[in-house]
């Protein structure tokens, strides 16, 4: 990481890319301050819930089957106790889908989660465009993308405040810096 922005460094002192405007947005404050994604946060977070309710009682069914099955196994003929393992494996193999369906990649809350989500994001990348247009700004960072992608940040330069007011939106108690003015 020090590699890059030490690369990065020398890259823009000798372009003269210092001479350029530059400013810094948190795209989590902002997403934190729009209440249609903390809604749909919400509505993902009770989707979620409920399908891990939904697996974990099909995974006690399956365990109530397997103890059942061990009691009863010394009853059992051969054919029986492999029809009863072959259910046992089958309804497990089942649940491992459905988990598989809900939770993995591109699975279903991944696809409710851009269903929900992705629109707000996008309206969030349209505004922080028109602002740096606006306002001739070269380059826009988003201070929560990494963490140490910035190592010092001057807060007059963070213009989130600026973005969640271009949507409409005003900024919440958590609000990074409510006297934002414009200084270049």
């Amino acid at each position: 990481m020090k590699k890059i922005l030490a690369i990065l460094s020398i890259v823009l002192f000798s372009t003269g890319a210092f001479a350029q405007k530059y400013a810094y947005v948190d795209t989590k404050y902002i997403l934190e301050n729009i209440p249609d994604y903390t809604k749909a946060q919400k509505q993902l977070d009770d989707i979620s819930a409920g399908w891990q309710k939904e697996i974990e009682a099909k995974y006690k069914e399956i365990d109530q089957m397997y103890k059942d099955f061990q009691a009863e196994q010394v009853l059992l003929s051969d054919e029986m106790k492999k029809k009863r393992e072959q259910d046992i494996m089958d309804k497990e193999k089942a649940v491992k889908d459905l988990q598989k369906q809900r939770f993995g990649y591109e699975g279903d809350l991944f696809k409710k989660r851009q269903e929900l989500v992705k629109p707000i994001q996008d309206k969030i990348y349209d505004a922080i465009q028109k602002l740096a247009q606006s306002k001739n700004y070269d380059l826009v960072f988003d201070k929560s993308a990494g963490g140490s992608a910035l190592l010092y940040t001057n807060p007059a330069l963070d213009k989130s405040n600026d973005v969640l007011k271009d949507l409409g939106y005003k900024a919440g108690n958590n609000s990074i810096n409510n006297n934002n003015s414009d200084h270049k």
